[in-house]
């Protein structure tokens, strides 16, 4: 990953948020505060300002790093913390100028691990975990493998989208949902679906 995939990447995330608002907005309201797809809209598109304002040479952990602390500023609830957290983390954790799978996928799970500690989740709480944690699972594996980034972004996509259809009967324990107790069985978790729309969006950036 380089700075032009990285920024490829964030502005993929901001065009899926911005499509798929209706239908985060229906799952949280299901399970939570109907509010998830207008906060991501809203941050995502502060960080296209913001990355629009970036200097040129801004190497590409800067790049997610300023969009981690853009989403921190700018989107209310539990998401901007940890949507925030996962690339500012992420964005530290990558190298300059460029980065390749083994080293995305280690700051990838710097950045989930940033996540959990914030959050306290873990795969099986109904929560953007259980998208995140497989989508980093299968890029170590791809890395592993040799897979090229484009392959190893599709792989990601996959699983982080299987692990978001997974969280459907789930009871929540982490979260707004988790106050609904066995009323929370049966719905998609909207934090994990959008979890798999930034994971499609790199794949997308990446050419998958």
């Amino acid at each position: 990953m380089d700075t032009d995939l990285a920024l490829g990447w964030l502005r993929a995330a901001a065009a899926a948020v911005e499509q798929h608002e209706p239908e985060l907005t229906a799952l949280d309201a299901a399970i939570g505060d109907g509010d998830h797809g207008a906060n991501l809209r809203r941050g995502f598109t502060a960080v296209l300002a913001a990355l629009d304002a970036l200097p040129p040479d801004t190497p590409v952990g800067g790049v997610l790093s300023r969009a981690g602390t853009t989403l921190i500023s700018t989107v209310g609830g539990a998401a901007g913390p940890l949507y925030g957290s996962a690339l500012r983390t992420t964005g530290a954790a990558l190298p300059a100028p460029a980065a390749d799978i083994t080293d995305l996928a280690a700051a990838l799970r710097a950045g989930l691990s940033a996540v959990q500690k914030l959050g306290g989740a873990v795969p099986g709480d109904k929560t953007m975990v259980d998208a995140f944690e497989p989508a980093v699972a299968a890029l170590e594996r791809a890395a592993f493998d040799g897979f090229s980034l484009r392959e190893a972004a599709a792989l990601a996509a996959e699983a982080a989208e299987r692990g978001a259809r997974d969280t459907v009967p789930l009871e929540a324990r982490k979260g707004r949902a988790s106050y609904l107790g066995p009323r929370s069985v049966g719905h998609q978790d909207p934090g994990a679906t959008s979890t798999a729309l930034l994971f499609r969006a790199l794949a997308r950036a990446a050419g998958a």
